[in-house]
C-alpha cells in the first residue's frame, strides 16, 4: 500500500465545503490532513472555523486539527455569500449542532508555514476551497516555504463560464485577487477546478437521496446541506441541481482521471473595477506567457458522485 498523501485543507464553510471535508476524512488510505484550516469567506471566519469542526464531528473525525487564519482579505473589505450559504454558512441542518472539539490556538497561517517546514520538501499538497488569503499571506510571511509545496488544487476562477460573483469573477478569486495572484505568480505547481468544470457537478435528486439513505450522521447531514444550497443555483441557473465545487479538489487527488483539461497560463486581474478578481486564462494560447496552471475543463461526474458516495458512507 502507498503511503496516504499530505494535505492541508484551506477552507471557509460552506456546504460544498463540508463535502469536500467529509471526502477527505472518509479517504484515509490515500490522504493524510495535516490540519484544516479556515479563512474568512462564504461566512466570516468566527462561523468558518466552527462550522469546520461541526463537520469533523459529524465525520466521526473529532481529533482533526482545525485552525483559524486569516479574518480579512489582504487589502480589500471581505466580501461573504450568505445569500447562497445561509447566515450560518451551513443553512440545512435544523438545528445546527455546537462544536465539542477544541480549535487549535496557532493562527492558520502560521500552522501552515510551520508544516511546510516540518514535513519533507515536496510531500505537502495544500488543497484550497475557499479564498486564497491564508496562502498568499503564508507566503509573504515566508517565502522560503513556496519551494517545499508538492501541489496546489484548488476550486475558483473560471475558463467561459465567467463569474458567479461578477459578472467576471469567480467568488473564491474575487474575494482577495491580491492573494490569488500570489499564489498563481509563485511557481507552484497548481490545478484548478473551475465554474466550467463544477457546473457540471449537479446535486440531482437521486444524486441528494443516496447520501440520505446512508443513514449516518454524516449521509443524512450533508443531504440536509444540499437540499438547502441548490435552491440558489436551481433558481439561477434553471439546472436541475446546484453545482457542487469545492469536493471536485479532493475528488481530483483521489481519482485525476475524473477530469481532463489544459495546462494554461493564468493572470489574476487585480486592477479594473468592471474585471476585479477575473482569472485570464490563455486557453488558445494566444500569448507567449508559460502556462502556470492545469485548468480542468471536463469531469465524469457520475464517477465523482459514485466516489463521493461511497467515501461518505465509510465515515
Amino acid at each position: 500500500m502507498t503511503t496516504p498523501r499530505k494535505i492541508i485543507i484551506d477552507t471557509d464553510p460552506g456546504q460544498d465545503d463540508a463535502a469536500a471535508i467529509m471526502l477527505t476524512l472518509g479517504s484515509p488510505n490515500e490522504l493524510d490532513v495535516l490540519g484544516v484550516t479556515c479563512v474568512a469567506g462564504n461566512v466570516p471566519l468566527p462561523l468558518t472555523q466552527k462550522n469546520a469542526r461541526i463537520v469533523c464531528e459529524w465525520s466521526g473525525k473529532p481529533d482533526t486539527k482545525v485552525y483559524a487564519g486569516c479574518d480579512r482579505p489582504m487589502k480589500r473589505p471581505l466580501v461573504t455569500a450568505e445569500h447562497v450559504h445561509g447566515k450560518t454558512g451551513l443553512d440545512g441542518p435544523d438545528p445546527l449542532p455546537e462544536p465539542q472539539m477544541t480549535l487549535q490556538d496557532q493562527h492558520g497561517v502560521d500552522f501552515i508555514i510551520e508544516a511546510l517546514r516540518s514535513e519533507p520538501a515536496g510531500t505537502v499538497t495544500v488543497c484550497t476551497l475557499g479564498p486564497l488569503t491564508n496562502i498568499g499571506t503564508a507566503f509573504n510571511k515566508a517565502p522560503d516555504i513556496i519551494e517545499r509545496v508538492q501541489e496546489i488544487v484548488m476550486m475558483g476562477g473560471a475558463y467561459f463560464e465567467v463569474g458567479n460573483i461578477t459578472p467576471a469573477a469567480e467568488f473564491n478569486i474575487y474575494v482577495d485577487p491580491e492573494a490569488a495572484d500570489i499564489v498563481f505568480k509563485s511557481g507552484i505547481p497548481i490545478t484548478v477546478m473551475p465554474l466550467d468544470v463544477t457546473h457540471k457537478a449537479l446535486t440531482t435528486k437521486s444524486r441528494v437521496a443516496a447520501f440520505r439513505e446512508l443513514g449516518t450522521t454524516a449521509g443524512i447531514a450533508l443531504a440536509e446541506m444540499l437540499d438547502f444550497f441548490e435552491r440558489f443555483d436551481v433558481e439561477k441557473y434553471g439546472s436541475e441541481g446546484g453545482p457542487l465545487h469545492d469536493p471536485c479538489t479532493v475528488a481530483y487527488l483521489l481519482k485525476p482521471e475524473l477530469f481532463s483539461g489544459r495546462h494554461v497560463n493564468v493572470q489574476i486581474e487585480t486592477q479594473s473595477e468592471l474585471t476585479l478578481g477575473m482569472t485570464v486564462a490563455d486557453y488558445w494560447g494566444v500569448t507567449d506567457h508559460p502556462p502556470n496552471a492545469m485548468f480542468m475543463q471536463d469531469i465524469d461526474a457520475d464517477g465523482f458522485f459514485e466516489l463521493l458516495t461511497e467515501r461518505v458512507a465509510r465515515l
